[in-house]
């Protein structure tokens, strides 16, 4: 099993954002922030959180995050498969639509001519 919090501390100390500074992002305070490097199973929420800050994707370090980032990918080819298929569908619809209503009018206006 990884140690969350060593990957955590190496790439803070690696990005050379002062402890205070982002310990103060983040409203904690010092001694957390060593608890936290300390702790083997840091919260993934946290991790992300600190890696917003410090602009480090762990999704490489973790192997938790790495299934986290494919579910995620998963997820979204999933979704836009299903919007484009209901924005076709959404689409055709509506030129569909569009065709019957201008046969009508069209229909409408040879009536009139005759």
């Amino acid at each position: 099993m990884q140690h969350k919090g060593q990957i955590l501390e190496k790439a803070v100390r690696d990005s050379g954002m002062p402890l205070t500074k982002l310990t103060k992002r983040l409203n904690k305070s010092r001694r957390w922030i060593y608890n936290a490097f300390e702790n083997p199973n840091v919260s993934i929420d946290y991790i992300l959180e600190i890696g917003k800050i410090i602009h480090h994707d762990f999704s490489e370090d973790i192997t938790e995050l790495k299934k986290y980032r494919t579910m995620a990918a998963f997820m979204h080819l999933e979704h836009s498969s299903e919007a484009d298929h209901d924005e076709k569908n959404g689409q055709d619809y509506w030129k569909n639509k569009y065709l019957k209503l201008l046969e009508k009018y069209n229909q409408l206006l040879e009536r009139g001519l005759s």
